[in-house]
Parts: structure tokens; C-alpha cells; sequence
């Protein structure tokens, strides 16, 4: 008997790319047989648009949810944004200038370091198979910021979540965070589609690998971590699978009957 169709998000870092920032090819293999069983796939990523359009188009996927909730794109059509308040993006850059923290602003396009380079910035970039950016003191002038990266340790970041109370924080490297509208959660963007394709919180499933999946693992009916992920998400998760480069995608859909 054909299963009902499901909404399936996927993490791109960790999750569907493996450490060296590649597709395994199980994971292709699912997500193609997860559409040609009438499933919706969508990606779920902390990364801005133009960082994600790679994985897009290699997965032939016409939905995401990008800037951890903030950004929301259903077959070319922009269905939800959700940009940091100007005033708080300045406060949050004034202060960081002064503790010696650089930030990396993104928009739906392009990014911009608050430094002409930084070796932290470097790093996490590198990460993620991004090169530093360059560096523009009018970039956020007349233009729509969704996120901006925090280069910080784990022992500095208090200070700014005591601080900024209209910014939400979500560490994703020892170096850095992401910084996102209070209240802004991959969750948050995750339901808007869901709710635009007609899909309850039961038929959605969610995998991922770190802190900013939180959220959306409390609002997905199914969730399953990677084996890479820190142990408070796995806490959380409906299951716990493989890494991506042990065919975690292929086996935790497996496990979850949708192959």
C-alpha cells in the first residue's frame, strides 16, 4: 500500500554533505527515490541562499528554508523573510567592533566581513568550502540583512546573549555563531512551508546534525540526528543515524519506513 506523501527536510552541513563537503551518493540515491515515491524534499539550512544553491541544484529541489528559518523559497516564489531590524544589526556591529569580534553580514546574495580578514572568519569559511569575503563599510546600508555570523569563543558569547535581547544566537562552530532575529529558528521556516503545502507537523521529517536543528526537531513529527551530532540533539531526536559518510541519510530513512 503507497504511503501518504511526507514533507522530508533535510541539513545540508554534516548532514547531507559529508566532512569533505560532498553529496554521498546513497544520499542522492534517497532523495531521488523520495520524490519519485511522490515525497516533498526541501533543504533546512543555517547557510544563506547563494551558499545552498550547489546542493540545490545537484538535488534537483525546488524548496528551502535557508538563514535558519529566516528565508523561505518555494518553487521560485519568496514565502516568507524575516531580516534583523536595522537597529539592532547596528548596536550588535558597535559592540562586536569594540571587543575585537569580527562579523560576516548576509543577504539572499552576497556576504561581507566587518574586517578586510580575519583568520577565524577564514576557518569557519573554509568549513563550509566558502572563501573569506570581502570587506564593504556600506554593505548593510539600504540592504536586508537575515543573518550575520559572530566570530566568538563559547566563553565570550555571554556577554552578547545577555546583551542583545532582539538577537537570537546559535552556535554552529567553536568560532562562531549565527545571529538571527529573536525568535527566528529553523522551526519557524520549516512551518511556513509546511503550512503552504498543506502538510500537518506529523508529516514532516527532519534531519540534522547540530544545535540549530533544535527547534526544528520539536516541531517535526519524525526527527533523526546524524551520528555526528552533539548529544543534546540526539537526545531529542525520534532516532539517531549513521554519519553521512557511513550512508546515515539512506539508513535513517530506512529506519523511518520512507524507503
Amino acid at each position: 500500500m503507497a504511503q501518504s506523501p511526507k514533507l522530508i527536510f533535510f541539513d545540508i552541513d554534516g548532514t547531507l554533505l559529508d566532512r569533505h563537503n560532498r553529496i554521498p551518493a546513497s544520499a542522492k540515491q534517497a532523495v531521488l527515490a523520495l520524490k519519485e515515491a511522490g515525497h516533498v524534499v526541501a533543504l533546512a539550512s543555517g547557510r544563506s541562499p547563494f551558499m545552498l544553491e550547489q546542493v540545490r541544484l545537484e538535488l534537483e529541489l525546488e524548496s528551502y528554508v535557508s538563514f535558519n528559518g529566516q528565508y523561505v523559497m518555494h518553487q521560485g516564489e519568496l514565502i516568507h523573510s524575516n531580516p534583523i531590524r536595522s537597529d539592532a544589526l547596528n548596536q550588535l556591529s558597535a559592540f562586536a567592533e569594540l571587543s575585537g569580534h569580527p562579523l560576516v553580514y548576509l543577504d539572499h546574495s552576497q556576504m561581507s566581513c566587518s574586517q578586510e580578514y580575519h583568520a577565524h572568519v577564514d576557518l569557519c569559511l573554509t568549513s563550509l568550502g566558502v572563501t573569506h569575503p570581502g570587506y564593504s563599510k556600506s554593505f548593510c546600508t539600504n540592504r536586508l540583512i537575515y543573518q550575520t555570523m559572530l566570530f566568538c569563543s563559547s566563553e565570550e558569547e555571554t556577554v552578547y546573549r545577555d546583551r542583545f535581547h532582539e538577537l537570537h544566537f546559535v552556535r554552529w562552530h567553536p568560532l562562531s555563531m549565527d545571529v538571527l532575529p529573536a525568535g527566528g529558528s529553523k522551526a519557524e521556516g520549516v512551518s511556513r512551508l509546511a503550512d503552504r503545502l498543506g502538510f500537518s507537523p506529523e508529516q514532516v521529517y527532519a534531519f540534522g546534525d547540530n544545535f540549530n536543528d533544535m527547534e526544528m526537531f520539536r516541531y517535526a513529527g519524525c526527527s533523526i540526528a546524524m551520528g555526528n551530532a552533539p548529544h543534546p540533539l540526539q537526545q531529542l531526536a525520534s532516532h539517531v543515524t549513521a554519519n553521512a559518510e557511513q550512508d546515515g541519510i539512506w539508513h535513517g530513512l530506512k529506519w523511518a519506513g520512507l524507503l
